[in-house]
């Protein structure tokens, strides 16, 4: 389902990382997590996003999965960034003016083969 999301939900030792890796190999899908190391906070986090994101929709806009499990939300933040990407695609300020301009420019071809809207608004 396009855009769509799941979460699984069961005690420690029962599967669900290894049943989303297993699902991401299936469908032939982009597998990302994030490697909580020493120092690890915002700004990493919000790195790692906007390579998920830009393989997510960028000019890759391969499907993709985005593996995430609650050890690793060190910082609450974390859960915002998150939950605004669940609720709304996209998580605001995350990516510089300059680069959502090439981002855009990237995908307009693609919304022109496919017949959609080639405004900024609705390809960003």
């Amino acid at each position: 389902q396009p855009r769509g999301n799941m979460m699984l939900v069961g005690v420690g030792g029962s599967g669900r990382q290894s049943v989303t890796r297993l699902c991401s190999s299936i469908g032939e899908m982009n597998l990302c997590e994030i490697e909580i190391t020493k120092g690890y906070g915002v700004e990493p986090f919000r790195e790692d996003l906007r390579t998920f994101l830009n393989k997510a929709g960028g000019g890759e806009g391969k499907d993709t999965i985005f593996l995430f499990n609650d050890t690793q939300i060190i910082v609450e933040g974390f859960l915002e960034d998150i939950n605004n990407i669940l609720n709304s695609g996209e998580v605001p300020n995350l990516f510089p003016n300059d680069e959502v301009d090439r981002i855009v420019n990237d995908v307009r071809p693609i919304a022109k083969e496919t017949g959609r809207s080639e405004a900024k608004d609705a390809v960003w």
